[in-house]
């Protein structure tokens, strides 16, 4: 009630209101917060009133939007940035400045929002996605992707960080956009194009630690941290310990403020595994409660990466869940890599790539749901049969996965054609919920790097810790492999990843290939259901599997799909006792009717590069052509012609 009788839209930060700009700031280890105005290269300070809990707040006169200003606290700590800023024009370590979100007039007020079934990701790094690394620039490219079968943009984390350049994972100000893609109406006007070409756009949001440099958290509160908690990335966060219901609200708020003021179409939660919460209600479950509240009627998405495959957290609440939407599978990238590359090291060490691992994770979504897991020496995962299939995410290529090789080598660099192809062929038209990695799509050349912009010892740091987690890859922990390792802090590494968009044009065929299997995903009515107790499995062969998807509508009119995928030499099969080979029934007729299999679609047609197909099925003989996938439709029986008549 407070916080709507003075106007605000959120409980801390500097909100534009009737009379000035009213701050508000939590600062419980401080006698005194004092907000310090840059007024005409002038210091003027406005002293702020203390409330319950720590809180600091009040009503500055003739302040507004664009005003620059920091905090002073007690008797000349500071002047630091906002913990709450909404823009930071100068970096995380110069002044905030006020935003008056009620200004950007949006276009989009008919846009319902996004729901899950149907979607298809499409995972970018502004900085890199285009030369200018701007969402002006971004914006532009929108209509190749709507035109190429993406519905929802996914943008890695944007909260501003320190440096030139950045993955964002660093991030430090958790409500700014970072200034080097834009001021933060560019992003509302790249959403804006996005919903008018009828696409969504989530953002990757971090949650589970905060960047070292430019953090100034502490320096307002010793409660936001908490060492009861192990993270691999930096201090864990204070969810569930002493004095934590403000910290909760911040971070709550947080993704509250992205998907209103943004009028995002939800979020991407990173490695959710070290959100560590043992409230009665976790963080995660009333985040997805706020989100959804604050977002009604609008449809929102709410996204995990959860690196021990938790179902949990896409069960609902009334079943013991946190309502979150998606999983990313973890499980099918690494059976898939492993089977088109022949590596199985590291983190790939328990798996194996064989035909039926990839039946498995297409069926059944995660690989591991409670089984040992070597690697880790403990189990892994939960049971998952009772999830959807939108609810898995998968994917090929993501920014982790790329960029953890010596070179960041994209997977087109790792394997064949042929079985890239195939593989693709699969991954798109299963059950779950595909994403793609910017610039996959027409086959990318540059590669994709981690750079963070970092100086001094911190640089140094970084580097290492990154040397020290590829090396549990033995091909990069070799000599010749550590020497090609890029720094990090290194601009060359970060002007390197960029996308070529001329390749686009010159690499036709990868983007026919794409284009045409999402056209197929989403026009083809038993695809597109992404119904995975429709789909059943069987291993052909060593690098050979098959795919069958029975018919499940009410009167069968659509007929039966067959995707025959092989990684390995051409495979004659006969004998072939298999049943999902059978003829299948005739679309819509008599069951008892037996009807045949046709060729809708291959990835060897020479249109993606493929060397052609030949004839995959007679008379019952079936002949799998080598590193190809091709898919069949049932259809009626072939017209029989009367046998010719001899003379009377």
């Amino acid at each position: 009630m407070m916080l709507r009788a003075r106007g605000r839209r959120l409980p801390i930060g500097a909100e534009v209101v009737p009379g000035g700009v009213h701050f508000r700031v939590w600062a419980p280890r401080r006698r005194r917060v004092t907000v310090v105005l840059d007024t005409d290269g002038a210091d003027v300070t406005h002293p702020l009133a203390p409330e319950e809990d720590g809180y600091f707040a009040g009503l500055v006169p003739g302040a507004g939007a664009g005003s620059r200003y920091r905090y002073l606290l007690d008797e000349g700590d500071g002047p630091f940035p906002d913990p709450a800023s909404r823009y930071q024009p100068e970096g995380p370590h110069g002044p905030s400045e006020v935003v008056d979100a009620s200004a950007f007039r949006w276009t989009d007020a008919d846009w319902p929002g996004c729901r899950l079934p149907g979607q298809v990701v499409y995972e970018l790094h502004v900085g890199t996605f285009t030369p200018e690394g701007t969402w002006a620039a971004a914006a532009d490219k929108l209509e190749a992707l709507r035109d190429l079968g993406v519905t929802l943009v996914e943008m890695m984390p944007v909260a501003e960080f320190p440096g030139r350049f950045g993955w964002g994972y660093d991030g430090v100000d958790l409500f700014a956009p970072t200034r080097l893609y834009g001021a933060p109406d560019d992003l509302r006007r790249f959403v804006d194009r996005a919903h008018a070409l009828g696409l969504g756009v989530i953002l990757d949001v971090v949650y589970n630690h905060l960047g070292p440099d430019g953090n100034y958290l502490a320096q307002f509160s010793n409660d936001y941290f908490t060492t009861r908690y192990s993270n691999e990335w930096g201090d864990a966060l204070n969810f569930d310990g002493p004095r934590s219901a403000p910290v909760r609200e911040l971070f709550i708020a947080n993704a509250g403020y992205w998907v209103t003021e943004f009028h995002l179409d939800g979020l991407r939660l990173d490695a959710t595994q070290t959100v560590h919460d043992g409230s009665s209600e976790h963080l995660l479950a009333a985040l997805s409660r706020h989100v959804r509240e604050v977002t009604r009627p609008k449809d929102v998405l709410l996204i995990a990466e959860n690196e021990p495959q938790h179902a949990r957290l896409v069960r609902s609440p009334r079943r013991g869940g946190y309502g979150l939407d998606a999983l990313w599978n973890d499980d099918l990238h690494h059976a898939a890599r492993v089977a088109l590359t022949g590596h199985s090291e590291a983190y790939y060490t328990d798996y194996r790539g064989t035909p039926q691992e990839l039946i498995s994770a297409f069926r059944h979504g995660f690989l591991y749901q409670g089984q040992h897991y070597r690697w880790q020496r403990q189990s892994r995962g939960r049971p998952a049969p009772d999830l959807p299939g939108p609810a898995f995410v998968n994917f090929l290529q993501n920014h982790d996965q790329i960029a953890n090789s010596a070179a960041g080598l994209r997977l087109d660099r790792l394997t064949t054609p042929g079985r890239l192809r195939a593989m693709t062929a699969a991954v798109l038209l299963a059950p779950g919920t595909p994403m793609l990695f910017q610039g996959q799509e027409f086959g990318a050349s540059t590669p994709f790097v981690y750079f963070a912009d970092h100086g001094g010892d911190l640089a140094e740091a970084v580097a290492r810790g990154r040397r020290e987690f590829l090396a549990q890859f033995p091909s990069i922990a070799a000599p010749e492999s550590v020497e090609r390792l890029p720094a990090p802090h290194d601009e060359r590494a970060f002007e390197r990843s960029k996308l070529d968009w001329s390749e686009r044009d010159r690499h036709v065929e990868a983007l026919a290939l794409h284009r045409d299997l999402l056209r197929l995903r989403r026009e083809d009515p038993v695809f597109a259901a992404q119904d995975r107790a429709a789909l059943e499995g069987a291993v052909l062969g060593d690098e050979a599997f098959a795919l069958r998807w029975f018919d499940r509508s009410p009167d069968g009119a659509h007929g039966d799909r067959l995707l025959l995928v092989n990684l390995g030499r051409d495979r004659p099969l006969e004998p072939c006792p298999e049943p999902l080979l059978a003829p299948p029934p005739a679309p819509g007729g008599d069951p008892e009717q037996v009807g045949r299999w046709v060729l809708i679609w291959s990835s060897e047609a020479p249109r993606y590069g493929g060397g052609g197909t030949p004839p995959v099925e007679t008379d019952g003989r079936w002949r799998l052509p080598g590193h190809a996938t091709v898919v069949l439709a049932a259809a009626a029986p072939a017209p029989t012609q009367d046998a010719p008549k001899g003379d009377a």
